[in-house]
């Protein structure tokens, strides 16, 4: 059964200790994100991503979200990011807005689904942007199985889960937010799921670079 570590107001250095061995050796975390609680594995640890497409019980040709601590991290999972697009993560990053890149030819297939491109997030919450700091970029799926309804708090993920994740990090309930708005950059802005950024907010950014954002309606294959 997966221990639930409380997370204490400030840790002190030795707390990220043993977290960074764990994931360095494949193991799942869940931490709160700032919607719901998510599955968190190392996306450099292959049998990580496959224990996580295995715990989720997730179809096969369904990219995996990352978190990452800051935009030096993108550095080793995109491709490129257009020029147009860096006004988009000034303006929204930190925060509720997964982007979608075109991925490094190396970034495993678990994240990708073979699509070639990788949707990225750098969430607001100050503990988690920390770990990953310490860990390197982690999976943000959802924690619960595919189908199933979130886990909001560390006790609701043991139960879901526990047989099948190493440890839950316990920060309190999570937010409950609405998912992340969910946008593509590989060509062109294409907004692809509706959430806290509307597509107004970055229609009012890409415009100054003569773009157009496009909606294309609610898509759920980031969670």
């Amino acid at each position: 059964m997966a221990r639930i570590l409380r997370v204490p107001s400030q840790p002190a250095a030795s707390f990220w200790l043993p977290i960074v061995d764990l994931v360095r050796e494949g193991g799942l975390l869940a931490v709160a994100t700032e919607s719901t609680y998510a599955v968190a594995a190392s996306v450099s640890v292959a049998h990580a991503l496959d224990r996580v497409v295995e715990v989720k019980r997730r179809p096969s040709g369904k990219p995996i979200l990352v978190l990452i601590a800051d935009r030096t991290q993108l550095d080793a999972l995109v491709h490129v990011v257009p020029s147009w697009a860096e006004a988009v993560l000034n303006a929204w990053w930190p925060g509720p807005l997964t982007v979608i890149f075109p991925a490094h030819t190396h970034v495993s297939h678990a994240l990708t689904a073979g699509t070639g491109t990788i949707g990225i997030r750098e969430p607001a919450p100050a503990f988690l942007r920390t770990l990953l700091r310490h860990t390197g970029p982690l999976t943000g799926t959802s924690a619960n199985r595919s189908g199933a309804m979130p886990c909001a708090t560390a006790r609701e993920v043991q139960a879901s889960l526990g047989h099948d994740i190493d440890l839950i990090l316990d920060t309190g309930p999570a937010p409950g937010h609405r998912p992340s708005t969910l946008l593509s950059v590989v060509d062109k802005p294409v907004m692809l799921r509706t959430g806290p950024v509307s597509a107004r907010q970055i229609q009012s950014v890409v415009s100054e670079a003569g773009l157009t954002v496009e909606v294309q309606g609610d898509d759920v294959r980031q969670t």
